[in-house]
């Protein structure tokens, strides 16, 4: 009897076959790695790039670490009172505005005209009347328009909305402009926003002008030193967090 030689099976070995998916796999595996990898590279690239582009980084420490400096790439450090600091699509930090208005004033030696103080509307300079106006006018003085240009010059670098407020003390007047003390205050506020307006370039929408009268005193009008006091002009320098019809 012959032998019968037994049958060859067709094909690659079964061994072969697990192989070769488990190489796939692993392909498959790293081809998934690598592809990850450049997408989180380009969504790098393009947060880095965003932020190149937004102002306010310019003034705070960044966590990203550039190719090239600040100078090479042609940026400059600003001033902080420079035009512009403040874009009109950020956020001003009002602590931190305080701090750069009190160095200002403390800069321009105006520290014995005007204050400046923080509330819940936002930074408040006072302005004496003596500074301002001649007694019962509302026309403002050619002295007081070098310091007034200094507040010109503070409110074109941000963008907040200001208010204007007029403050007399309690004693009467009856004149032919001006009847009554709400006349008297009203005037005042709108003769300083006139000359920030008209000599610094400044949008007059940002402007509120409001004359209190003797309504609000900050001191009793009982002697001559707080009747002075309570003749004022109030510019608030308004938080964008503030209602704006909240600071009446």
């Amino acid at each position: 009897m012959n032998r019968r030689r037994p049958k060859e099976e067709k094909g690659a070995p079964k061994w072969m076959v697990t192989f070769s998916d488990l190489m796939t796999l692993i392909l498959v595996f790293f081809i998934l790695l690598f592809s990850m990898s450049v997408v989180d590279a380009e969504k790098f690239r393009a947060i880095a790039d965003s932020f190149q582009q937004r102002q306010v980084l310019d003034f705070l420490p960044s966590a990203i670490e550039f190719e090239t400096p600040r100078e090479e790439r042609g940026e400059q450090r600003k001033d902080p009172f420079d035009e512009g600091k403040f874009g009109e699509e950020q956020d001003v930090n009002m602590d931190e505005l305080l701090e750069e208005v009190q160095e200002f004033l403390e800069t321009n030696e105006l520290t014995e005209l005007i204050s400046a103080t923080r509330d819940d509307r936002g930074v408040v300079l006072v302005l004496q009347e003596r500074t301002l106006f001649a007694t019962a006018e509302a026309d403002v003085l050619a002295d007081a328009k070098p310091f007034l240009d200094k507040v010109g010059t503070l409110l074109v670098a941000i963008p907040n909305m200001v208010k204007v407020e007029g403050h007399t003390d309690s004693r009467p007047i009856s004149t032919f402009r001006y009847p009554s003390n709400w006349e008297l205050s009203g005037a005042r506020a709108s003769s300083v926003i006139r000359y920030l307006v008209d000599n610094h370039n400044l949008e007059p929408n940002r402007f509120i002008a409001t004359g209190y009268g003797d309504t609000r005193p900050v001191m009793p009008n009982t002697t001559v030193e707080n009747l002075q006091t309570n003749r004022r002009v109030v510019i608030v320098i308004s938080d964008p967090a503030y209602d704006v019809e909240d600071t009446f």
